[in-house]
């Protein structure tokens, strides 16, 4: 594991609100056909804005760190605040990955944005 960054590495080691939820108001999921991971976002929100973000990352290193970076971004952001956060966001706040990790960059965002989608859908269906 050489080759990860220093903050790579400080993620993978000590992830931060890794676990799963109880009665989240949304939950999200993503994979990564290249490699095989799965990520799952589950986000809790009170007047528009994410008060607890937890994740469940099931692959390498790479993806577990920026699952842990991405629901420490995503916390107390607003909907669309959170929303704005992309792969090159995390990139840059991770600052790198190796080439053949950058496809892990993508997961966690794709995985929060659908959370949030899954509670935009359940807000609206309760009118």
């Amino acid at each position: 594991m050489a080759f990860y960054f220093e903050k790579v590495m400080e993620y993978f080691v000590n992830p931060l609100n890794s676990g799963e939820m109880e009665n989240p108001d949304g939950i999200g999921r993503a994979g990564n056909d290249i490699c095989g991971d799965v990520t799952e976002f589950y986000i809790r929100v009170k007047d528009n804005r994410l008060v607890e973000v937890k994740f469940k990352t099931y692959g390498c290193g790479a993806a577990v760190a920026i699952s842990s970076l991405v629901s420490l971004m995503a916390t107390d952001k607003t909907i669309e605040e959170a929303m704005k956060i992309d792969n090159k966001a995390v990139e840059a706040e991770i600052k790198g990955l190796p080439q053949n990790r950058s496809h892990c960059s993508q997961m966690g965002p794709q995985a929060l944005h659908s959370a949030i989608a899954d509670y935009k859908s359940k807000v609206q269906a309760r009118g």
